[in-house]
């Protein structure tokens, strides 16, 4: 059975991307250790971050994590055990529950953001122009499912 093959330069083109995101991931992973918080933790966290005091809908938050939803409310009953996050009622419909970030989850994520913000400047920012960091948003752009097909028809 015949297939086809990626040309050399699709080839590196791929094999540079996956080799380049499981280094820079395993750098941040390993700089995030010492806070005793993994990845997915830390995504969580800054998501909310990110939301501030009013913080998030757990449903939201679970699909912006791209977790299962039974992954993530075990992820979140972490967070809440270590005394990360605090779960409540939402004030808009009273149906659903919000989570926001405690004072010693603000004080974790604020470490976290430090060290991943260096580990990422050191890793990736730091080595590339501001015409390679364009060129790649413009390529993230093009390759996102949901921007649709008018970048790539005009990019042939």
């Amino acid at each position: 059975m015949e297939t086809d093959k990626l040309s050399e330069l699709e080839y590196a083109a791929w094999q540079g991307f996956l080799l380049a995101h499981d280094r820079i991931w395993r750098a941040i992973e390993a700089g995030l250790a010492p806070l005793n918080v993994s990845m997915a933790e830390y995504g969580v966290l800054a998501l909310l971050g990110e939301a501030g005091r009013k913080g998030m809908r757990m449903s939201d938050l679970a699909q912006r994590s791209l977790m299962t939803s039974g992954g993530f409310t075990r992820l979140a009953d972490r967070l809440e055990r270590r005394g990360l996050i605090e779960r409540r009622r939402s004030a808009d419909d009273g149906r659903g529950f919000e989570a926001v970030l405690t004072r010693e989850g603000k004080a974790l994520l604020r470490k976290a953001w430090r060290q991943q913000y260096g580990d990422l400047r050191t890793l990736f920012f730091d080595r590339l122009t501001d015409e390679d960091l364009r060129n790649l948003t413009e390529v993230w752009t093009r390759l996102d499912p949901e921007a649709g097909t008018e970048h790539a028809e005009g990019s042939s």
